[in-house]
């Protein structure tokens, strides 16, 4: 039972270590200051840099496609959500410390501000994902109850409407709206679970087979790297659209959408067996604690130019320096979380007895309608 369920999973946690190495690569490319501005020259180091921007810019959507595509079944869980949480706060309270420590942060540079975004982290935004991701988890059994309630064309249905607010019309128009937060937010996150759960419940024929799912992935890839370069010629020849350029680097475009679900599809089938598979499902459980470790309020500025971000000066530089960076901190912030994983299992060992567990245990099964 446990070789088939690993066997099962394996390609869905390959995936989510893939998503996780997009990840670093916008950290990367973005804090290390490699992306030059689309609005000015560029030499061949700032055209391949966008092009990684472009293959990296679905890595957050497919990450909540998986966590939504699981949540539909599992539901919500109280453990789950102080088990997240406690997670950030390992990272927000022991990092600072450390830096501290270390000498390289002044105690006396610390501000209230600062000590609220490492004690109160969520409510902080410290992390956007998180705060985002929190409030979804917290809506799972509203989303939850409405999917599992609705039609298949009610569910689409409500999708497609959703999605004209949200995509279609940013997608379409050359103007910078108001309500558009370039989907850094709850609402979105929202909208992609009812895309994962109708994934889930009916599929979408059209990425069914794996090669076309693969080429689509290809096509929307290049497809909002030409859209950007076709509109920045735009800009540069006629000075119109300067707020457009940078469109289709929203995560709630439709492309990076499409794009997003091109690459979920494109794993969802495949099979993975043999050590890449076990080696695969130990590594991927500690790939959140990659995204705590280098996006931490301390580190996010820093660790790029660790990993020579400020002396590349030609684009084999730079596609080196990015594989190595990205590659290096993956296995850095799983390690790390490893650690942080076996210190939290004993702890959670000692709670499980306790009479709060209990209780969580009884309101978890009051959510579920139990």
């Amino acid at each position: 039972m446990k070789n088939q369920r690993t066997k099962r999973m394996a390609n869905i946690e390959a995936l989510r270590l893939l998503a996780m190495l997009m990840v670093v690569s916008l950290h990367y490319l973005a804090k290390g200051e490699l992306l030059p501005a689309l609005t000015a020259p560029m030499n061949a180091q700032g055209y391949l840099a966008w092009f990684l921007e472009a293959l990296s810019i679905a890595a957050v959507d497919v990450y909540v496609l998986i966590s939504a595509y699981f949540l539909t079944e599992t539901g919500f869980r109280c453990k789950r959500l102080i088990g997240l949480v406690c997670q950030v706060l390992f990272y927000t309270i022991l990092i600072p410390l450390v830096m501290i420590a270390i000498g390289v942060v002044d105690v006396h540079s610390i501000q209230i501000y600062d000590v609220l975004q490492s004690v109160l982290p969520v409510n902080m935004l410290q992390y956007w994902f998180v705060s985002a991701y929190v409030l979804m988890y917290l809506f799972t059994p509203v989303l939850n109850a409405a999917v599992h309630a609705m039609k298949r064309t009610q569910l689409r249905y409500t999708i497609f409407l959703i999605l004209i607010m949200e995509s279609l019309a940013k997608t379409i128009l050359p103007v910078r709206l108001e309500l558009d937060n370039l989907g850094y937010d709850c609402l979105w996150f929202m909208t992609v679970y009812l895309i994962a759960a109708y994934i889930r419940l009916y599929g979408i024929s059209f990425f069914e087979k794996r090669s076309a799912s693969i080429i689509s992935y290809v096509i929307l890839v290049c497809a909002i790297y030409g859209v950007t370069l076709i509109v920045r010629a735009v800009y540069l020849s006629a000075g119109v659209l300067e707020n457009f350029i940078e469109a289709p680097f929203g995560y709630n475009h439709l492309l990076t959408l499409g794009a997003a679900i091109a690459l979920f599809y494109a794993f969802r089938d495949l099979t993975i067996e043999g050590k890449a598979a076990e080696w695969i499902c130990r590594l991927s459980p500690y790939t959140f604690g990659v995204y705590l470790l280098h996006e931490e309020l301390y580190l996010r500025y820093r660790w790029p130019f660790w990993f020579g971000a400020g002396a590349i000066d030609s684009p084999f530089d730079l596609l080196w320096h990015w594989l190595l960076a990205i590659v290096s901190v993956l296995l850095i912030g799983c390690l790390i979380d490893a650690l942080r994983a076996a210190l939290f299992r004993g702890a959670g060992k000692v709670l499980a007895r306790t009479a709060l567990a209990r209780k969580l245990s009884e309101i978890d099964l009051r959510l579920s309608g139990k």
